[in-house]
């Protein structure tokens, strides 16, 4: 959850931290902290809040900082001990030598900083990382040099984490280890640097190495050394990045919510033509035998999860294979069942989902096969899986999921069509005739986008029906339903007014009870027979006095009649649908957000990657 980054080489070390550190705020903005190696101490600089308030803080040492060559940093995501300066990163040992920043969860810390107290060790924080400070000082005062501190140190901590060290007796040199949390190294010229995300780097470097689970990474200006858990080195092939630094800026936009909105045709067309040709003709590259899958499990989290709701839909309706869908946090513990003809397809947009590669390693006890469906090229669930397939969404920094989510679906639905062909469910013509809709996909949320800008703008009118809302009910049903329940998260996410999703057809069992004026319904009407039902549904929330605003054609004359507002969305395929209407629902939840004053980009008490349990 957390953002770590470090700089190793020239003069200018603070400004490189500081830049990474605004990519990686998406992660965590509790607090932030740099350490740097100054004259032969470690500088320390922590301030609580938003990264502003360490910048400002630096900005005001700046002169006796400018000159300083090594160091590491931190914005912070709380999970042990509350936002304050004492628990901001990075910590350091009793000695203040040692300084360590950490990302994840040491779930042995109690037990160890007992022991620590025990020894004479005083602490000054109620975060667990603070005990891998002291553990670390501890070595380094008894001879070990900064490496071996790591290595040993390591043997003692039991859960997941990622952690840089500097230490005031190793001038330019930085070390770094991961197990579960991700960790990358950027290379330079003279320089080098580390990070959670490569995101934080790509405005210094395209050349990276990932470092993997139990491997520690000591980094000098003069390069960088990999070693597994045994001391071994550990060659490992040089990784380049197509991303730019462009696409992590704001380009015009307010904020990054706003601009990946926008961004979606381009990213569902760079997606989609990775792997469907202008015939609709689909190919994944996929070498595993689809016609032996006689089940798939879909495990994610959160927005991914919605994604693979409405993806079991499309590939039990196409292929005719049952689809289980997976919270993977409860997958994990839930003793799943399967076997050597079970797909599993684990979707996380970071690829360090940690409870989503947990079930991943569950997949493996029955021996199930692995696709990893990720926007992120070489993270970790991209090396646990035995297939990858890659959204093409790029650089997502608002932490509301938007153009990863309707890529999902793009790739879900080239997934469903190539099951389909496999099985011999479809014709070739049936597959290519539904490819060449889903080629239209971009095209129709450039149109959509257009509707929803137009005259009277609908967004607007639709936000203000929220200003008195204590509640939000969105429906749908069928293929409507996971999109209903994604507009409910991005509400909640961003705006913090309590949404509930809810299939239609259930609305009488229970959620009907929520409404009334101060409760808005918003309703995906979808297509054909569920759209007459879901109208059906919905009018009886107008008849209980509700505020309806609806998702559905501009010249759907039922709409108009039982909505106080429509969201106009183009007339699409069944395959193209769903993304489409997902649209007008991330544009009122941006809406709403922005009408309260609140942060759109950095939800509070949220992080983009969640990489601890």
């Amino acid at each position: 959850m957390c953002g770590i980054v470090g700089y190793v080489g020239r003069e200018g070390c603070v400004e490189v931290l500081m830049d990474g550190l605004a990519h990686l705020e998406y992660r965590g903005y509790d607090s932030a902290g740099l350490a740097l190696q100054k004259n032969g101490a470690i500088e320390q600089i922590r301030k609580v809040g938003p990264l502003a308030s360490l910048t400002k803080e630096v900005a005001e040492r700046n002169g006796h900082l400018s000159s300083l060559r090594a160091g590491i940093g931190h914005t912070r995501w709380a999970t042990h001990g509350k936002p304050s300066e004492a628990n901001a990163h990075p910590h350091l040992g009793g000695g203040s030598r040692v300084a360590v920043v950490h990302n994840g969860i040491v779930e042995n810390f109690s037990e160890l900083k007992e022991g620590l107290e025990e020894r004479g060790r005083v602490f000054r924080s109620e975060t667990d990382t603070e005990v891998i400070a002291h553990l670390l000082e501890e070595r380094v005062e008894a001879g070990e040099g900064l490496r071996e501190a790591v290595a040993s140190t390591l043997q003692r901590l039991e859960g997941s984490f990622a952690i840089a060290t500097v230490c005031a007796d190793d001038p330019d040199v930085i070390v770094a280890a991961r197990k579960q949390s991700p960790l990358v190294v950027g290379l330079g010229e003279g320089e080098n640097f580390l990070a959670s995300a490569l995101q934080a780097l790509l405005d210094r470097t395209r050349k990276f190495l990932f470092v993997e689970n139990g491997e520690i990474a000591v980094v000098t200006p003069d390069g960088v050394d990999l070693f597994d858990a045994a001391g071994n080195s550990v060659e490992r092939e040089l990784f380049e990045v197509d991303w730019d630094a462009e696409a992590i800026e704001l380009g015009g936009f307010e904020d990054y919510m706003e601009k990946e909105i926008h961004e979606q045709p381009v990213a569902l067309r760079a997606t989609l033509a990775d792997h469907l040709d202008a015939d609709g003709n689909v190919s994944l590259g996929l070498s595993l035998d689809l016609s032996e899958v006689d089940r798939v499990v879909v495990a994610a989290c959160g927005t991914a999860y919605h994604a693979g709701i409405l993806g079991k839909s499309v590939i039990e309706r196409l292929a005719r294979v049952p689809v289980e869908v997976a919270v993977a946090s409860e997958y994990r513990y839930s003793e799943p069942v399967g076997d050597e003809n079970t797909l599993v397809v684990a979707i996380s947009q970071s690829g360090e989902t940690i409870d989503t590669l947990a079930a991943i390693e569950a997949a493996r006890e029955f021996g199930g096969k692995v696709v990893a469906l990720t926007n992120t090229r070489g993270s970790l669930v991209t090396r646990e899986a035995d297939e990858v397939l890659l959204t093409k969404a790029g650089p997502e920094i608002g932490v509301a999921s938007t153009k990863a989510f309707t890529t999902q679906i793009a790739v879900m639905n080239l997934l469903a069509l190539e099951l389909a062909k496999s099985k011999g469910t479809l014709s070739e013509d049936e597959t290519r005739s539904l490819g060449r809709s889903l080629r239209r996909a971009p095209e129709k949320v450039e149109e959509t986008l257009e509707l929803l800008s137009g005259a009277g703008n609908p967004i607007e009118e639709a936000a203000r029906i929220f200003e008195d809302a204590r509640c939000a009910l969105y429906l749908g049903r069928g293929e409507a339903y996971p999109i209903a329940l994604e507009g409910s998260l991005k509400l909640k996410e961003i705006s913090y007014i309590p949404a509930e999703g809810y299939p239609a057809g259930e609305m009488k069992h229970g959620p009907i009870a929520l409404v009334d004026e101060f409760c808005p319904v918003v309703a995906v009407l979808g297509e054909g027979l569920i759209r007459e039902k879901t109208l059906s549904n919905v009018d009886q929330t107008a008849a209980r006095g509700a505020n309806v605003i609806s998702v559905a054609h501009s010249d759907d004359k039922e709409a108009k009649r039982i909505s106080r507002v429509v969201l106009p969305v183009p007339e699409a395929d069944k395959l193209t649908a769903p993304i489409v209407a997902t649209v007008p629902l991330q544009l009122l939840a941006y809406r709403v957000a922005k009408d309260r004053g609140l942060n759109a980009d950095k939800p509070r008490n949220l992080a983009k990657s969640v990489t601890v349990e």
